[in-house]
């Protein structure tokens, strides 16, 4: 297991490299800079800002003096905020990663138990609710899901009954933190329950499964007992993915919330060319997301004793 960590990890560092010298280089094709907006500022002024942040160097001794200063943690200067970029992601991601923790749990439970269901009660009227909501889950975009929920959750249940059950912004108390979630968790629920549903079919199917009902085993100890451990492999799998995708996600439905995530920072620095901050946090996400695929390769190791890691 250590050579293969090792090996996974120097996988990593080439991939984390790859993408902040792919990220650096592209923003340099992008058309004006930090400094310009609706007025002009004079020559003095540019060259002064130009120096002070490093700009007026040639771009490849840029990139390698960036790239020095990531090796030491130090992630540069925001242009927009004249604040440590290290310490902005540090006080945004707290409310992000709480926004896409309580995603992830919402999503993987519910994608189980939904794709369980399904299973069990194949062809009935329970399986096809599954599948209707598993096929507007992937159908539907997580902006759009949040949009309708605001709408009817929040602005017309509280229309009809006069109570603020759902908050529609901000994430600050247990009903401001419902939508959000839901929003942003659908999509990814969707997903796991439908290939939760296909792998525990096959599952069903098995001799084992055959034996342990012959043996007058409950219907729940054989999926519970049985069947789940062994169909909840490929949702394991796709675990690292899910990740990725609900935290990038989260920048779009942060911004329909007005939830203070990362997601603000990150939405204004490319629109204002804030070119330390958008290198920051790619790297710090960049970063985060490879250490989590790293962590459920692993983990897919330690639950099926057949993958040999070593191998």
């Amino acid at each position: 297991m250590t050579k293969y960590i090792l090996k996974r990890v120097g996988y990593s560092i080439v991939t984390l490299f790859l993408l902040v010298a792919i990220t650096f280089f592209m923003m340099q094709l992008l058309p004006g800079d930090p400094f310009t907006g609706e007025k002009q500022l004079p020559a003095a002024q540019m060259e002064a800002l130009y120096a002070k942040y490093g700009l007026d160097k040639p771009v490849w001794q840029q990139f390698f003096i960036y790239i020095g200063n990531v090796v030491q943690g130090d992630l540069g200067v925001s242009l927009t905020y004249n604040r440590a970029v290290t310490l902005m992601i540090t006080e945004a991601f707290a409310v992000s990663f709480d926004v896409g923790i309580r995603s992830i749990c919402f999503a993987f439970i519910g994608g189980v138990l939904l794709g369980t269901l399904a299973a069990i009660k194949r062809g009935k009227v329970s399986d096809t609710v599954a599948m209707i909501i598993a096929l507007l889950g992937v159908s539907v975009p997580s902006f759009v899901v949040a949009s309708i929920l605001q709408y009817f959750l929040g602005l017309k249940l509280y229309q009809a009954t006069g109570m603020r059950i759902f908050a529609i912004t901000g994430w600050e108390g247990f009903n401001s933190h419902i939508l959000p979630v839901v929003a942003l968790g659908f999509g990814s629920l969707a997903t796991i329950s439908r290939l939760m549903r296909t792998s525990m079919l096959d599952v069903l199917g098995q001799d084992y499964i055959k034996t342990a009902k012959a043996k007058g085993l409950s219907q729940s100890g054989i999926i519970f007992k049985h069947a789940m451990r062994n169909a909840i492999m490929p949702v394991v799998t796709v675990l690292g993915p899910i990740t990725a995708g609900i935290l990038t996600g989260g920048f779009v439905v942060e911004s329909v919330f007005g939830i203070p995530g990362l997601g603000k920072y990150f939405v204004q620095s490319i629109q204002g060319l804030d070119y330390t901050m958008i290198c920051g946090t790619t790297v710090f996400y960049g970063a985060f997301l490879i250490i989590a695929n790293l962590v459920v390769d692993i983990a897919y190791g330690l639950i099926d004793p057949r993958v040999k890691l070593e191998g």
